[in-house]
């Protein structure tokens, strides 16, 4: 795989498996994040999936609620070969679970726009959710967790 370039290295926002106290966060992220804040992403709508969920990109919808991850330099690249592993995604893939797709999302904190990573759901996948997919109401992940 070839290494991004540096105007690539976006941070990334993170609404699952990812976020503080789930499952994948400490395996993942430890060691390489700079920063964490709490982010909201607009224009998007939360499914459940099987143990972790997915988002669909929908103009008037949202927000989805999350992190922005901002990687340390020297863990940038190796994070984002480890996301893109655990997300099942390679780009052109036309198996791919999700598609990664730089978008904005605004940091809860002050309401700056921040162009971030955000990991949305493939084409094939998009359009199973679409047609019987379970939305996740409020758009929080942990929450719908808590509740479950």
């Amino acid at each position: 795989m070839t290494p991004p370039r540096a105007a690539d290295r976006l941070p990334f926002f993170v609404y699952g498996t990812l976020r503080p106290g789930e499952c994948n966060h400490a395996a993942l992220l430890t060691g390489r994040v700079a920063r964490e804040d709490p982010a909201l992403l607009p224009g998007a709508v939360l499914y459940e999936g099987p143990g972790y969920p997915y988002v669909v990109e929908a103009p008037r919808a949202g927000p989805v609620h999350g992190e922005l991850v901002t990687a340390l330099p020297s863990a940038h690249d190796r994070l984002l070969v480890a996301l893109d592993l655990l997300e099942e995604y390679a780009p052109g893939d036309p198996r791919n679970l999700y598609e990664r797709v730089a978008r904005e999302v605004t940091r809860a904190a002050d309401g700056a726009a921040v162009r971030a990573w955000v990991y949305v759901a493939a084409p094939r996948v998009e359009a199973r959710l679409r047609a019987s997919g379970t939305v996740i109401e409020g758009g929080d992940w942990s929450s719908f967790r808590l509740r479950k």
